[in-house]
């Protein structure tokens, strides 16, 4: 393999950089901040997004996207949803038809409801046809910077795009699963988000154990409801990109959508929770793209629905968890 591309130095870009070393000669690390790269540079470590862990030698921090996709034969996107296709179009002069794409974003474009695929297909597709194919799966970016042993999906319609990345990415510390259903990874990767807010918002009000696991069983129905309903296999959201990430995502300490449902619960205005955090929380922004396709498809999204009001509206989140209960009854 030749060099590897990272587009996005957040936690998620810098951990992959990490663990992805030992497979390429050299791997380049795009970064958005100057003054970021610079530290990074001398200080070999991003002391602001992933203190604490060193860059291996073979990678290079680059704020050029010309220099940072170079020869690269693949280009790894870990860019904010909201600041995908803008980057992508940035890209688009020095993105060749033989490079492979590979999207790690968790997030459907605002607006356009678009996958990150879809957003990819449409930049690029002004110049050529790319080979796309997503990342996804129940991966914290400390754990994976520190080594523990983690397992995800690389997902492409292109059974042979999906396995070359396979055969590039995996690891003794990085276990890859191929399948070729992208649609229904790239959705669970994005829902997944939605419900993981809901659960913050129960940990929050002091709810227990059996409230968190009714809100993940039921959150995962609705994930696949819609998943299936936009052409999906039902047995991708039983997978790691789907159920696994999900119950990551709504139990574990390190979820930054769990911690927008938790300060929620406790009186916080979402305005100053999203201002505090250095890192973006894909769930708020996809919360609303997820219930305008519950609506055009004629979806039921109950939990998704109460954490839009929730977000949106102010809904009290008591409220919405009381609502969720009074539902009326009906069969699993």
């Amino acid at each position: 393999m030749k060099e590897l591309a990272i587009i996005g130095a957040g936690s998620w870009g810098t951990a992959l950089s990490l663990v992805l070393a030992p497979r390429f000669p050299g791997v380049r690390l795009w970064i958005y901040e100057q003054d970021l790269a610079t530290r990074m540079v001398k200080l070999r470590e991003n002391d602001l997004y992933l203190p604490g862990f060193q860059l291996p030698a073979n990678v290079r921090v680059e704020t050029e996207l010309a220099a940072a996709l170079g020869d690269a034969e693949i280009v790894l996107g870990v860019m904010p949803s909201h600041h995908a296709r803008r980057l992508y179009t940035e890209m688009l002069p020095f993105l060749k038809p033989t490079m492979r794409i590979v999207s790690a974003t968790k997030g459907l474009e605002e607006g356009t409801r678009q996958r990150m695929s879809e957003v990819i297909r449409h930049v690029a597709g002004r110049r050529f046809e790319p080979m796309v194919a997503a990342l996804s799966g129940p991966t914290f970016a400390r754990e994976v910077a520190r080594g523990e042993p983690a397992a995800v999906v690389i997902a492409s319609e292109d059974p042979a795009l999906a396995a070359e990345i396979q055969a590039a990415f995996s690891g003794p510390n990085l276990r890859l699963y191929t399948n070729t259903d992208m649609l229904g990874v790239e959705i669970a990767a994005s829902l997944k988000n939605v419900i993981a807010i809901g659960a913050g918002v129960c940990h929050g009000l002091g709810l227990g154990n059996n409230t968190n696991a009714a809100l993940i069983t039921r959150g995962l129905v609705e994930m696949t409801r819609l998943a299936v309903a936009l052409g999906a296999r039902p047995a991708t959201l039983s997978g790691l990109a789907g159920l696994g990430d999900l119950v990551l995502t709504c139990t574990g300490e390190l979820s930054r959508n769990r911690s927008v449902g938790i300060k929620m619960a406790r009186g916080h205005r979402l305005e100053e929770i999203v201002a505090s955090m250095r890192m973006v929380a894909e769930g708020v922004k996809t919360t609303y793209s997820a219930v305008e396709l519950g609506r055009q498809f004629g979806v039921d999204l109950p939990i998704t629905n109460q954490m839009y009001e929730v977000l949106r509206n102010g809904k009290p989140p008591r409220e919405a968890i009381r609502e969720l209960m009074e539902r009326s009854l009906k069969p699993e």
